[in-house]
């Protein structure tokens, strides 16, 4: 679902890969064992990712209208369209993670 919302985006491709390839992973461990290595290697990436938008975020937990965040993308606030996707990058990382519990 990430992965279809993110099809009106200025730059579609880019989070449409992004959150398919969590999306592929998770249908994957469905029917075979995905390596820890390949989980942890890929969440560390997305949140490593996601730290170039934390400032963004950071920002965002300054103002006093917080529901800004759902309406639509303002050029004028930055930190908007980044802290969106700081939490996605964040869920994503943590989708990936959730499949460590998983039992084999």
């Amino acid at each position: 679902m990430f992965a279809l919302v993110q099809l009106n985006d200025p730059d579609p491709i880019h989070w449409v890969t992004l959150y398919g390839i969590v999306a592929l992973v998770s249908l994957v461990s469905n029917f075979r064992k995905i390596p820890r290595s390949v989980i942890y290697l890929l969440s560390l990436s997305l949140l490593v990712y996601a730290g170039f938008h934390f400032n963004y975020f950071t920002n965002y937990l300054q103002i006093e209208n917080k529901n800004e965040l759902f309406g639509k993308m303002v050029y004028e606030k930055p930190y908007l369209e980044g802290t969106r996707e700081f939490l996605g990058l964040i869920m994503a990382a943590a989708a990936l993670l959730f499949q460590l519990t998983k039992t084999s």
